[in-house]
């Protein structure tokens, strides 16, 4: 729903440009973010949360290989989302 609390993230990497919007809930309405623009974030590492649970919708460059379903549960820090050529090129990247 357009009511829903969000908040959009976009990653400039080596490997192209990642979006990730966090999507908090009517009830939920709790979004946390970390990360700041013009900050750096290391691969795997947290940018924020959610209280009480909701969704991240993430947009990959053309070139990931997705490494999940759609709908799949994932778990920030530890699931592998996808794979750009099979190696990391760059542990931090910049935040826009």
């Amino acid at each position: 729903s357009s009511e829903n609390e969000r908040n959009g993230l976009v990653i400039d990497s080596p490997n192209g440009t990642i979006a990730a919007v966090q999507i908090a809930g009517l009830v939920a309405r709790r979004i946390v973010c970390w990360a700041e623009q013009g900050g750096t974030i290391a691969i795997g590492e947290r940018f924020g949360l959610i209280r009480f649970g909701s969704r991240v919708d993430v947009f990959l460059p053309k070139n990931a290989v997705p490494r999940v379903a759609v709908g799949q549960t994932a778990v920030g820090g530890e699931t592998v989302l996808a794979e750009f050529g099979g190696t990391a090129v760059t542990p931090l990247v910049r935040i826009s």
